[in-house]
Formats: structure tokens, C-alpha cells, sequence
């Protein structure tokens, strides 16, 4: 573990915020700071920041004690997430990790702890029809990823009491300039002939801007009073059919969007196909990228998933700042400028 940046000096709270190695975690560490919030953070890598920054696993209690040392309130986004991968390995970062954060922020009097999970802790297959959070499910939820997710958030919510306040924030499928999640992976397979559309890309979908889910993060810490106890589903609120979504991504970054369509229930079945084998090989050394196709993200481009936002934004007072034509201009300019 090692420490890294000058510090911070100002005012307001000192928070904690794991997982900025990403580009949710980044952006929620940057509103905080800016906000004159002391932050501290925790990665896997090392970071250039301007705050004060520590390296190490979640998992590890002696990095989770250093990590909460003088903080009062923690946000957490630290997690393994892939489509494939051994349960152990989620059970690691997202089980023990999110445990071993929990007890040293309690331990060390740490009052408000904001959980960062998915709306796929609740996705048990069939279509969201503007729904609202709904309980998280260990059990049922689509894969390791999502089970092991819905199995931490259970844990942190039930923790919450006065005096050590619980939220879980949901944000769905964010996405922006620098995305390596979403935006990447479209953009590379698109350009490879690689992405079809599933039953002609026209599956109701909801996502999120990353500046809007980073503030509605931030939001959650603010209103801790409302928030705790509660899990939150946060969007951009404009669902759109997954290919008008791939056409935009695509068009931003100069290529040619899909333009062939594969019957949802073939993909299904083939992306479980997939995973088995390529989880499989990947325990061998055989292959270390994600696959072309999954049973998870199938049923994710194949099957509508938008969500109710007026609790949400009721509770956070909040709404989003950046449409989704904003976001997908400003997603094309980053392009722009890198030539």
C-alpha cells in the first residue's frame, strides 16, 4: 500500500471514496473536491490527484483500516466487474471487501457509508417497465457480478441505524467520455463488424450520463437524513431502444453503426454457450478479455429495462443536469479532440 498527493486543505467533511480508478469513481472523487469536501481516496493503481490517495485492496483489513482513518463518511465503488470470472473472485472484492470496509469504518466511528451497486442486484431476466428499485435478490440476480453486488448491498443496508447511516445508489449503465465499459467496447466492436443488434435493437433501455450519476452519488451523501435505509435507482430518465443508443455512441466516435440484427433468444442461448467456455479457458490461461457475448448481455441488449425516477429524485432532490444528446455531444468532441 502506498500513499501518494499533497493533501487537502479546506473545509467540510473528509470523505473516503474507493474504486477511483474508474471513470464513476474518478468523476464522484472530483465533485467532492471541488466541492471543498476532504477527500481521500483508494485504488487498486496508483492515481494523479489532487487529494490524498492510498493504493491497496478493499479486501485487505489493515489497507481498510488505514483507508477510514479520520474519515466520516465513506463512498464505496470498489468492485470486480466483468461479465466472466470465478465466484471466488467476486466473492473477494465485492463480498469480503465491501465487509472488511464496513467493519473498519465501524470500528472507527465512521458515521454515513454510501454503496455504489447496479440495478441488476433486482434484474432477475424479464423486462423493467418503469419500475422503481426493487429488492435486491442474491439468489436470483443474472450472474457473479449481480449476485455478488446484491449480496453486498443487503449487508451494507443492514447496517444501517442512527448511528451508522447506509445508502445504496444505483446507478444504471453510466457512460461517457473515457468509458471503457460501455463506450469502448461498443465503439471497438462496432468498427471490427463485431455488434449486432438483438431483435433489431429495439429493447426500451434507460442509462445514466456519467456527471449526472456522479452527482447523484454525491447527492446521496448530501441527503444521508432521506437516503439512508433506502436503495435508489438513478438514470438519465429517457429511455431509448438500445440501437438509437448504439447508433448515437457509434456516430460520436466516427463509425459505422450496426446495421444486422440476431433474434434475442439465439443470443441467449449462445452467450451462455460462450461464458461456460470462456470461463473455462480463462482458468486455464487460455484467454484474459471479455467474450463477444454473455447471457447477461444478451438479455440486457435484448430486453427493456427502464426504471420510475420520481422517488429517486424526490429523495435525493436532484435531477439531471446533462440530456442524453448533451451527453453524446460532448461524448463526440472528446473524440474530436483526440483526433
Amino acid at each position: 500500500m502506498s500513499t501518494s498527493g499533497p493533501g487537502v486543505v479546506g473545509g467540510g467533511r473528509r470523505v473516503l471514496v474507493t474504486g477511483t480508478s474508474g471513470l464513476l469513481g474518478r468523476s464522484v472523487a472530483q465533485l467532492l473536491f471541488d466541492r471543498g469536501y476532504s477527500v481521500v481516496t483508494l485504488q487498486r493503481r496508483a492515481v494523479d490527484a489532487p487529494w490524498d490517495s492510498l493504493q491497496g485492496s478493499v479486501a485487505d483489513p489493515d489497507v481498510a483500516a488505514r483507508a477510514v482513518h479520520g474519515v466520516d463518511a465513506i463512498v464505496h465503488l470498489a468492485a470486480k466487474v466483468s461479465f466472466t470470472g470465478a465466484w471466488d473472485e467476486f466473492v473477494a472484492t465485492n463480498i469480503v471487501g465491501t465487509r472488511q470496509l464496513i467493519t473498519a469504518a465501524q470500528h472507527a466511528g465512521v458515521r454515513d457509508f454510501v454503496f455504489v451497486s447496479s440495478p441488476s442486484v433486482a434484474h432477475l431476466g424479464a423486462s423493467i417497465v418503469g419500475s422503481g428499485a426493487g429488492a435486491a435478490s442474491p439468489e436470483f440476480a443474472r450472474g457473479h457480478y449481480a449476485r455478488s453486488k446484491a449480496a453486498a448491498e443487503e449487508m451494507a443496508l443492514a447496517e444501517d441505524s442512527p448511528t451508522f447511516r447506509a445508502t445504496a445508489i444505483r446507478p444504471h449503465i453510466v457512460w461517457g467520455p473515457g468509458d471503457t465499459q460501455l463506450v469502448e467496447r461498443v465503439v471497438e466492436r462496432a468498427r471490427a463488424g463485431r455488434l449486432p443488434l438483438l431483435d433489431g435493437g429495439r429493447a426500451l433501455i434507460d442509462t445514466t450520463y456519467v456527471d449526472n450519476a456522479a452527482e447523484a452519488i454525491v447527492r446521496g451523501l448530501e441527503r444521508m437524513d432521506y437516503a439512508h435505509g433506502q436503495a435508489l435507482v438513478v438514470t438519465n430518465g429517457e429511455p431509448r431502444p438500445v440501437g438509437e443508443l448504439i447508433a448515437g455512441i457509434c456516430a460520436a466516435a466516427g463509425v459505422k453503426a450496426p446495421g444486422y440484427s440476431v433474434p434475442g433468444w439465439l443470443a441467449r442461448g449462445a452467450g451462455s454457450a460462450i461464458e461456460k467456455a470462456w470461463t473455462a479457458a480463462g482458468s486455464r490461461g487460455w484467454v484474459h478479455d471479455e467474450p463477444p457475448m454473455t447471457r447477461f448481455l444478451a438479455e440486457q441488449l435484448s430486453t427493456a429495462h427502464w426504471f420510475d425516477q420520481r422517488h429517486t429524485q424526490a429523495v435525493l432532490d436532484w435531477t439531471p443536469a446533462v440530456s442524453l444528446d448533451e451527453g453524446l455531444a460532448k461524448l463526440a468532441a472528446h473524440y474530436r479532440a483526440q483526433g
